[in-house]
């Protein structure tokens, strides 16, 4: 962080200092959030958690997130707060103490919700940080960003794995240091975003003048795909786990490495999507990961468990591509809303994967988690909406 200053000053092009910052943050805030659904197992162990009370603990942190996120967006739309992001993060590094030391499921719940928080003040103004240090590369910034949060995400099963199942739950505490850091880091990256957002605002997208209905049909097609995306991933993050111990008979080690397998695709396919996505366009992208991911889903629930690891590298690889293109492709739809687009379509995110989360635990609960991979395998199939989208001339034509 010691160049940021530096390396912005004069920048026109992509700041990567900046950006570099913004990823690692984020990859340390969704290491906080992973830790949750990784050490379910733990926590089901010791509280004598049920699969809905397992489900309630996604949905806790999830919807405080969604709840939160649009309207943090909205507020910094109209009042940008750079200076935000260090709040968040220790907001993150509270919930995860609270998690570490908690004596009973309300302080779970608690702790939970605290991340929540978090993440509802980091996503919406660090998206906006990453487009403004983008120098036009929107979809490969906005993939680095998510690629350091996707990242977080696949640590986390590991680092439960290996440092969490042999010490115990109180070791969570530790990667309290890593949010600390996060927060002096974050500080940093928000007195540079404080210089550069009247220079950023004095070169903003020039508005699009698609018919309001053309917009909105778009906006709630992304909304629909984003749904198709989340509810699978949140399927996976909440219960591979336990779907790979019931039929494969491995331990909690080992389920927590089929479930890095799948966290490490999607970390994978996050990158790919913005990289590909700024060369070939957002639509194709979204096209390609949401409807081309269906023959693997269908698949996974009735393969070997070598082929399982490798389906679950594979979905988590094309199913995460969509995501920064989404992104992407609706902040153009809504340019000078950045903020607000991405605390929208990240809380949704967040928001439907939680409240699936809890559905499907109720669920499993009742028919058993094979039911639940069975039904969740067919959803990809709602990626036919994308012939919804307007074409990217339309877009193109439309900027005055």
């Amino acid at each position: 962080m010691a160049d940021i200053s530096s390396s912005a000053s004069g920048a026109r092009g992509t700041v990567w200092p900046v950006l570099i910052a913004i990823s690692l943050c984020h990859m340390v805030n969704d290491v906080m959030q992973s830790l949750l659904s990784a050490i379910y197992p733990l926590l089901q162990a010791e509280f004598s958690l049920s699969y809905a009370q397992i489900g309630f603990l996604t949905f806790s942190f999830q919807v405080t997130a969604s709840l939160l996120q649009p309207v943090v967006g909205a507020v910094t739309d109209r009042y940008p707060q750079p200076r935000s992001l260090a709040v968040g993060m220790g907001s993150t590094l509270i919930g995860v103490l609270m998690l570490a030391t908690a004596g009973g499921y309300g302080m779970l719940l608690a702790g939970a919700m605290l991340v929540g928080i978090g993440s509802s003040v980091f996503h919406p103004e660090s998206s906006r940080v990453a487009r403004i240090a983008s120098g036009g590369r929107f979809g490969t910034a906005q993939s680095l960003f998510q690629l350091g949060g996707n990242a977080g995400q696949a640590a986390g099963p590991l680092l439960a794995a290996f440092v969490v199942v042999p010490l115990g739950r109180p070791a969570v505490a530790w990667f309290a240091l890593a949010a600390a850091i996060g927060v002096v880091v974050l500080a940093r990256v928000g007195a540079w975003a404080e210089g550069r957002r009247r220079a950023a605002a004095a070169t903003a997208a020039p508005a699009v003048t698609l018919p309001r209905h053309v917009i909105v049909r778009a906006l709630i097609v992304l909304a629909v795909l984003v749904f198709t995306k989340n509810i699978y991933s949140a399927m996976m993050s909440s219960y591979f786990t336990f779907f790979t111990m019931e039929k494969f008979g491995l331990g909690p080690r080992g389920g927590q490495i089929m479930l890095f397998l799948f966290l490490a695709g999607m970390a994978a396919g996050v990158m790919l999507g913005g990289i590909v996505g700024d060369r070939i366009g957002a639509r194709r992208v979204i096209w390609f990961s949401i409807l081309g991911v269906l023959p693997f889903t269908l698949a996974l629930p009735h393969v070997g468990l070598v082929p399982t690891g490798a389906l679950a590298f594979l979905i988590g690889l094309i199913l995460a591509s969509a995501f920064p293109a989404i992104i992407v492709f609706a902040q153009e739809l809504v340019p000078g809303r950045t903020g607000m687009i991405a605390g929208l379509f990240f809380g949704f995110a967040f928001g439907m994967g939680g409240i699936s989360a809890a559905a499907l635990g109720l669920l499993a609960d009742a028919r058993g988690l094979e039911f639940v991979f069975d039904v969740c395998s067919v959803l990809p199939v709602l990626g036919l909406l994308t012939v919804l989208l307007p074409r990217p001339g339309a877009l193109v034509q439309g900027r005055g």
